[in-house]
Formats: C-alpha cells, sequence, structure tokens
C-alpha cells in the first residue's frame, strides 16, 4: 500500500518553505525543502517525489533549470513553477520546458492545493504507449501512433495546447482525449466554435452577463469559461475570434479571471485551454488578423493531426470501422469495400479528411444495390491525375497541390450548377470550409 504523497518545494526564502509546507499539510502529504537548485538536486538523487513546487528565482539558477533536469530523468514526476507576478514570458517558457503548470505570486493558497491535488491524481507511471487512444483515434500508421503518443504525454500537463490541422482531421477528438486521459477529466469538456458565435454576443457567452446589464438580459447567465471552471475549455477555430475579443480572452488567460458583462467583479475561474483552427495561425499573426501575445500564450505546445493523403494506409481501418459502425446504426450487415474501392479512396485527395470519408461511404451505403461497395459507388469527385513526369513541377509541392484542389473545387461546383452548398456536400466539407477555399484559391 502506498503511502503518504512526498512532495519537494524548492525556495530560498525559509518562511515561503514554512508557510508552503502549512498550506499543504491539510492535503495529507510530506514536505521534503530545499534553499537552491543544488539541495533539490541532492534529493531528486536520493529519493523520488509525487510532485515538485519551485520558485522561478533561485541562489544558484532558475526554477526552468529544475524542470529540465525533472523531465529528462524523472518524468513521472509533476514540476509546478512559482513566477513573478504578470511575468507571462516566463511561465510560457517554463511550461515549454515541460512544467505541469505554473502559479503567479502573490501565491494564492487554495489555487495552490487545487494544482497540487490534480497534479496528484495524475497516473503514477508516464505513460511511454498509445494504446489507451488507439480503439478511438484510428490509424496504425507512424503519423497516428506518434499523435497518441503525444496525446499521452500532454495529458500530463496543464500547457496550452494548439492543434493544427485540416478540417475533418480530429482536432476535437484530440482534445477530448488530452482532457479524459489528464487530471481535469472529472471535470467539465467544453468545446465551442469561436467561428459560430456572433461577434456581439461572443463576450456575453464567454464571460457571462447579469441581469439587465444590456437589453434583453432578463436574468444572471454563466459564461463558458464558468462552465468550463475545472475541467477543459476547448476553443475550436480560435482563429475566427474578432480583434477586440482576443484581447479580453488574453486577459481571461493570463489573470485566470473573468468579469461577466455588468458586473463589478471578477471571478476566479480554473480552466485548461485547448484551441484548434484549420487556418494558418502564424501567417494570420504576420498579416496582423490575429495577435502575436494571444498566439504565444495559446501555441505553448503545439499538436499537429496529420491530412488523411498523409496516412493513406489508415483508409482500411478507418473505412472498416465507419461502415460497421453504420451497419449498427441501421441493424444491418457491413458492407463490404470492393479492392477497387478502396484503391479509388487511396488514390483520392480527401480535401474534407475522415469527416469526408464518412460522407462519401454513407452516401455509398445509401445508394449502393449490392452489399460489396465497388469503385463507381463511392462516386468520388472525378480528378484526372497528371501523368507520373508532371509529377515533377517547376513549382513547389503546395503549389502542385493547390491546382489539384482547385480542380476538384471547380468540378464539383460544375457538377452542381455552381450551388455552393451542394457542392460542400459533395466535397464532403462545410460551407464554411468551402467558402474559405473559394477565397484562398482566388476562385470567388
Amino acid at each position: 500500500m502506498k503511502g503518504r504523497p512526498v512532495v519537494l518545494i524548492v525556495d530560498d526564502e525559509p518562511d515561503i518553505l514554512e508557510l508552503l509546507e502549512l498550506t499543504l499539510a491539510p492535503l495529507g502529504v510530506v514536505c521534503q525543502k530545499a534553499s537552491d537548485l543544488a539541495r533539490a538536486r541532492q534529493h531528486l538523487q536520493q529519493q523520488s517525489f509525487d510532485f515538485c513546487l519551485t520558485d522561478m528565482r533561485l541562489p544558484d539558477g532558475d526554477g526552468i533549470e529544475l524542470v529540465r533536469l525533472i523531465s529528462q530523468y524523472c518524468p513521472e514526476t509533476p514540476v509546478a513553477v512559482i513566477t513573478a507576478h504578470g511575468n507571462v514570458e516566463t511561465a510560457v517558457a517554463a511550461l515549454k520546458a515541460g512544467a505541469f503548470d505554473f502559479i503567479s505570486k502573490p501565491v494564492d493558497l487554495q489555487a495552490l492545493r487545487n494544482l497540487v491535488k490534480r497534479a496528484l491524481k495524475l497516473p503514477l507511471s508516464y505513460p511511454k504507449m498509445e494504446r489507451r487512444t488507439r480503439h478511438r483515434l484510428l490509424g496504425e500508421s507512424a503519423a497516428m501512433r506518434g499523435v497518441r503518443a503525444q496525446i499521452a504525454k500532454l495529458a500530463r500537463s496543464q500547457a496550452p495546447v494548439y492543434i493544427s490541422g485540416e478540417s475533418g482531421t480530429g482536432k476535437e477528438l484530440v482534445a477530448r482525449l488530452i482532457h479524459e486521459q489528464g487530471p481535469r477529466s472529472a471535470g467539465s469538456f467544453v468545446p465551442v466554435n469561436c467561428g459560430a458565435i456572433p461577434t456581439e454576443l461572443m463576450e456575453s457567452e464567454f464571460f457571462g452577463h447579469k441581469k439587465g446589464s444590456f437589453s434583453g438580459a432578463v436574468g444572471d447567465q454563466e459564461g463558458l469559461f464558468h462552465a468550463a471552471d475545472g475541467g477543459t475549455l476547448f476553443l475550436d477555430e480560435v482563429a475566427d475570434l474578432s480583434l477586440p475579443m482576443q484581447v479580453k480572452l488574453l486577459r481571461a488567460i493570463q489573470e485566470k479571471s473573468v468579469r461577466p458583462i455588468g458586473s463589478q467583479k471578477e471571478i476566479a475561474v480554473d480552466v485548461r485551454i485547448l484551441c484548434a483552427t484549420h487556418k494558418d495561425l502564424a501567417t494570420l499573426v504576420r498579416q496582423g488578423n490575429f495577435r502575436q501575445d494571444l498566439f504565444y500564450r495559446l501555441n505553448v505546445i503545439e499538436l499537429a493531426v496529420p491530412s488523411l493523403r498523409q496516412r493513406t494506409s489508415d483508409i482500411f481501418q478507418l473505412a472498416g470501422h465507419i461502415l460497421n459502425r453504420l451497419a449498427e446504426t441501421h441493424g444491418d450487415t457491413p458492407f463490404k469495400l470492393a479492392p477497387d474501392a478502396l484503391a479509388a479512396l487511396q488514390a483520392y485527395l480527401f480535401p474534407g479528411n475522415v469527416r469526408e470519408l464518412e460522407n462519401i461511404l454513407e452516401r455509398a451505403v445509401t445508394l449502393c444495390e449490392s452489399e460489396t461497395i465497388g469503385a463507381k459507388d463511392l462516386r468520388l469527385p472525378q480528378v484526372e491525375l497528371p501523368s507520373t513526369s508532371a509529377f515533377l513541377p517547376a513549382n513547389s509541392l503546395e503549389e502542385h497541390l493547390a491546382g489539384l484542389e482547385k480542380q476538384a473545387i471547380l468540378q464539383a461546383l460544375e457538377q452542381t450548377r455552381y450551388n455552393k452548398t451542394a457542392a460542400a456536400k459533395i466535397l464532403g466539407i462545410t460551407f464554411r470550409a468551402l467558402r474559405y477555399r473559394l477565397k484562398k484559391l482566388e476562385l470567388e
């Protein structure tokens, strides 16, 4: 039977060490104290710890050195740092170095206890394998095994994660798995599509409002931050936030508090932020359409979800899973893929990725007259592939792929007599995603 958790606390001020020990005493932990980096190293060599809390400024170094040391040699030990008030750059640097979380001075003692409680909920062993998610995030390609391994690692941190990838790749599922494997799994996972909230309602939706604060505010309403308190807030399509809202979001993340519209008081919130977008945030920053300071605050760690084109070996498994699920839904025998259908799917570019694959197979199941789906039953947009010699273009690969994408979109538009809604359905992407691509490819 495991004994009481052992916590290493590192600070050069004896009074602070005493205060931290007294603060953590109600949690039933045993505190080992160190006044500098050298003493902390000695303790780490002599015994293992369930958690480490260190001040950022130490007489013989800084807290980030200790974070790197523990991340390298004791990866199963979560470590948090105490930073100076408002020093966001230091906090972000600590998270990038592998810190579990950070807390700012003056230290809120209850917030510190909550932080330690979350850290102690982590599994004792560091998850080097990615098998816990392989039955939900499907694919045995090297790219997907890498994503699952990253999820297992990121679940042990409280650092903000920027999940990048094309539409339809499964970014929300990735975010949900990070939440479910981490110490916040008992809390709420609150997903929000930033592009679906009208600009004039964003502040109220995120932070809440008080009765009578504006026309139509007939009662108090809690915002999304409050709904996610103790859990995870997933900001999907974060690039669609207006610049004024980006400023307010940045402040809420930095201060870990929100002020409802019409309220004079700020409310402390304990939320982990995960975000995603199919757009290139770095490019938007350079164009002045996304705040650089918010980008650095959200993009502490980036997890790139591969497109289906980058993992065509997974299509057979994904298709089988989708067909089995459709059969269960309709109470039928699962359809099978003919060899020519699988070959056609593996050759297709999938601008809508896994979501498009689902749409294609659902349509095929509905229209197919036998229990075996052939290539013709897929009704894939016909894209004439260039000859082998044409695969050595003078332009870049990005330009080459953009040309193929443009060709597929134009064919879908012609097929639907330029009905964009119908064309988006054929392509297996959303109407918003089609509008974005039309603008990007200058086809408007």
